[in-house]
């Protein structure tokens, strides 16, 4: 084998079934509870890198969205290790439209670029890492010749985005070498490491499944996410930790110890009772999908809410309830107001501003749910970024290059000028398959169960240009609520 182009679709010599097959030690991972510990981890030696930190920073709905960049990632993964090679392709060629747009300077000056291979190489070397060593720490260490399999996997994953693995050693021998080296000469202790390691996991939104239980999940954050923290720092590469000067809580690392070992007893149940992909598809069921397990979630969500109840009389979280954000902030009915719109659906990136990389973060949902190809997502980018300048140039009255909370209250504009007009055309295009003018109900039904859980019925039997794009600017500019956009642009 020469290095750099691993064989991703055939069977190694003596090594058992192909790469990507369904019997790959990656898809061994996908439902096992051990991978959520692990997942976090990588996460953070990833962050930790300056390149792949700044354009976490910059780019990444983590913060304000992470259930779903989480399922978003998690469905990528899926693709990415299909045993299908057109689905790997097609998702390699989104993930690279994906990164191009994404480059920049940190806040040293730095310039990052999301395309960078020596970056990207590192990313699916934490992956790998945190595999063999969440197998470790919950007492199922792996054997040298599995090792060295899921190595191959890894660099075939590698090979399939980048055209060649050759930024990751050929020999599992030298990896770890590399790994090291990587940890103690380039890792920092950036602020997208701090973020995920504090910030995110203390003011964690609830999902979609919680949102109803906001005193539960407030109880249940407060003690999680601490311990998630702990259990983190604590089996991250003690080298990093020293440099990073990363604090270490007293019995963290029987703690860390203790998760892993206890995640680790999931391989007693029987098969087929984890499933990850139901699970996280389950918390991000909105109230209004049609998804048959939909009136399930909604009596769970009946039940939380009766405990959420029950534990603010019990507990010192009692007393009067927080209020809802969504329900302190209506202006009218079935309306958000300019505050809680500038939160919930502007500020994808939940740093405070509104600037171009929100708005390509609504760009990149939107070809992500409707599964866009590159001339229809490009359109649709190209339709965003003009809406964007239409934005900057009425609402940036500082002229610092974003746009303030405070700048788009005391606008109060109408957002509905001729960019986001061309936005709603775009989706309408893309949604009308055939190109007849009109959305049939199957192309309706297609788009709003694929792309946001919901099926809704039209008038008569067919969604016209006018409706779809005024419907669209009703969401986006009149704020309004329980609209089909709602699970896609505010969900957690």
């Amino acid at each position: 084998m020469t290095t750099g182009t691993p064989r991703t679709d055939t069977t190694p010599p003596d090594e058992g079934p192909p790469l990507f097959s369904p019997d790959s030690r990656f898809h061994a991972f996908f439902d096992d509870p051990r991978w959520a510990l692990a997942m976090i981890r990588a996460t953070v030696l990833e962050a930790a890198h300056p390149q792949i930190g700044a354009a976490l920073v910059d780019n990444s709905t983590f913060v304000a969205h992470p259930w779903r960049r989480l399922r978003n990632t998690f469905l990528s993964m899926r693709r990415m290790f299909s045993a299908d090679c057109a689905v790997r392709e097609r998702e390699a060629a989104r993930l690279n439209r994906l990164h191009a747009r994404m480059s920049g300077s940190d806040s040293r000056g730095r310039a990052y670029d999301a395309m960078d291979r020596a970056a990207r190489a590192w990313v699916v070397a934490t992956l790998f890492e945190s595999a063999v060593t969440m197998c470790r720490l919950s007492g199922q260490p792996l054997d040298q010749d599995t090792m060295e399999r899921m190595y191959a996997e890894y660099r075939a994953f590698l090979a399939a985005l980048d055209g060649d693995a050759g930024e990751l050693p050929e020999e599992l021998h030298d990896f770890w070498q590399y790994f090291d080296r990587v940890v103690e000469d380039q890792l920092e202790n950036t602020e997208a490491a701090r973020v995920i390691l504090y910030r995110l996991f203390d003011h964690l939104p609830a999902p979609a499944l919680l949102d109803g239980a906001p005193t539960l999940w407030a109880a249940g954050r407060a003690v999680a996410g601490p311990l998630l923290g702990a259990i983190t720092v604590a089996s991250l590469p003690e080298p990093y930790r020293r440099r990073a000067g990363l604090p270490e809580m007293p019995g963290a690392q029987a703690l860390m110890q203790g998760a892993y070992l206890a995640a680790g007893l999931a391989r007693f149940l029987p098969e087929g009772w984890l499933n990850a992909e139901s699970f996280i598809e389950l918390l991000s069921l909105s109230p209004g999908s049609d998804d048959p397990r939909a009136r399930t979630v909604a009596a769970l969500r009946g039940r939380m809410k009766r405990t959420s109840a029950l534990l603010r009389l019990l507990t010192p979280l009692g007393g009067d309830p927080a209020p809802d954000p969504a329900s302190a902030t209506r202006t009218g009915e079935g309306r958000r107001s300019a505050e809680e719109f500038f939160r919930q659906v502007l500020d994808q990136t939940g740093d405070g501003h509104l600037d171009w990389p929100d708005l390509a973060a609504m760009a990149r949902e939107l070809s992500t749910r409707l599964d866009l190809d590159e001339p229809e997502e490009t359109r649709l980018y190209d339709a965003f970024a003009a809406w964007w300048r239409e934005l900057q140039a009425a609402l940036d009255t500082d002229g610092d290059g974003r746009v303030s909370a405070d700048e788009y209250a005391a606008a109060v504009p109408s957002l509905a000028g001729p960019a986001l007009i061309r936005v709603a055309e775009v989706l309408f295009d893309a949604t009308d398959r055939d190109g007849n003018g009109t959305i049939s109900p199957d192309e309706y039904r297609s788009l709003f169960r694929t792309a946001f859980h919901r099926d809704l019925a039209t008038t008569d039997g067919t969604y016209g240009r006018s409706a779809f794009v005024g419907d669209f600017l009703s969401f986006m500019s009149a704020r309004r609520t329980s609209t089909p956009y709602d699970p896609l642009l505010t969900d957690a």
